[in-house]
């Protein structure tokens, strides 16, 4: 667990009341794949967006980096809501970088790995000096002396030095917010802690911000200040990573936490799969796999997991739950 930063009133990033649908399979209803979201992102502080596949929770990450376009809703960086136009969109990605969780599918194998990480500096027409902002950007993510790297292929390279390349790229055109795709997944045991431990130390070092997409509460437990527990499109629960993951509120949030391997007691688990996003039932949208529902204890407010909606989580930094048996 980290120590939250001390940052200013003022979010860098804010998404308010987001929405994408994608068309339904042969004329079906449409896939609410991100379905009423607001998320704030402070300058300097680490956000672990958490969730099973299928969540929502990479399509979110896209179109807070401005790939996918909202169906409604709005993002907005340094307080400017974010235009969908190529000018703006250039400008945004140049603060605003992707750290993908496959180095080796991130890297062309026939770049250099200087050519790689100047690759951002060219499109973005760089008028500094190439060379050493490359060393910069190198020795930053722990590659060094980056001289030694400069002419090496990514075949040549361990798993932890490509995703450390896969960084320097990210971080040669000075971005204030790097959104990471489960940066670790694909990495040795060995290695997974030095790549977390290299995104602490560019938020102390230079400020970042980062969104750390996972489906790892451990993960996020080590690397954030804040985490966003994402479930069927919507954030259900949100809060400080310690107050979340010490005393989880939400059903899903236990159910997430009790496969943790140092989680006490047995692990639950959900019944079925998460619903198809073009079904999403209505009530509390997990009740139909909820342990508590299902179990009885819930029963004093069944009626209104299965019928009554919840109100979409603020983007705020306090810890919130969207669950009627929390009420």
């Amino acid at each position: 667990m980290t120590t939250a930063p001390t940052t200013t009133t003022a979010p860098l990033l804010s998404a308010t009341d987001l929405h994408v649908t994608f068309p339904g399979r042969r004329g079906g209803a449409p896939a609410r794949a991100v379905d009423g979201v607001d998320l704030d992102i402070a300058p300097g502080e680490i956000v672990a967006l958490v969730g099973e596949s299928g969540c929502g929770k990479t399509t979110l990450a896209r179109t807070l980096l401005g790939l996918v376009t909202p169906t409604s809703g709005h993002v907005t960086f340094a307080g400017e809501t974010l235009t969908h136009t190529s000018r703006a969109l250039k400008a945004y990605r140049k603060r605003v970088q992707l750290v993908l969780q496959d180095p080796s599918g991130s890297l062309n194998p026939r770049h250099t790995v200087y050519d790689a990480v100047a690759e951002g500096l060219r499109i973005h027409g760089y008028a500094g000096d190439e060379r050493e902002a490359v060393a910069s950007a190198l020795s930053r993510a722990g590659l060094r002396p980056p001289e030694r790297f400069f002419l090496r292929y990514p075949h040549e390279l361990s798993g932890g030095q490509r995703q450390r390349v896969v960084i320097a790229g990210a971080l040669v055109l000075e971005p204030e917010l790097l959104v990471a795709d489960e940066p670790v997944a694909s990495l040795d045991a060995s290695v997974r802690g030095e790549i977390l431990a290299l995104l602490l130390s560019l938020r102390d070092e230079l400020g970042l911000s980062a969104l750390v997409v996972t489906h790892d509460l451990g993960l996020a437990w080590n690397i954030a200040d804040r985490v966003a527990v994402m479930y069927l499109g919507r954030i259900v629960e949100t809060g400080p990573v310690e107050a979340v993951l010490t005393a989880p509120r939400h059903p899903y949030t236990r159910a997430l936490l009790s496969v943790l391997p140092e989680s006490p007691g047995d692990p639950v688990i959900l019944a079925g799969e998460p619903p198809d996003p073009a079904r999403i039932p209505g009530g509390c949208r997990f009740h139909a796999r909820c342990q508590v529902l299902a179990s009885g204890e819930a029963d004093a407010v069944a009626d209104a997991c299965r019928t009554r909606t919840l109100p979409i989580l603020s983007g705020a930094t306090d810890a919130q739950v969207a669950c009627h048996w929390t009420q």
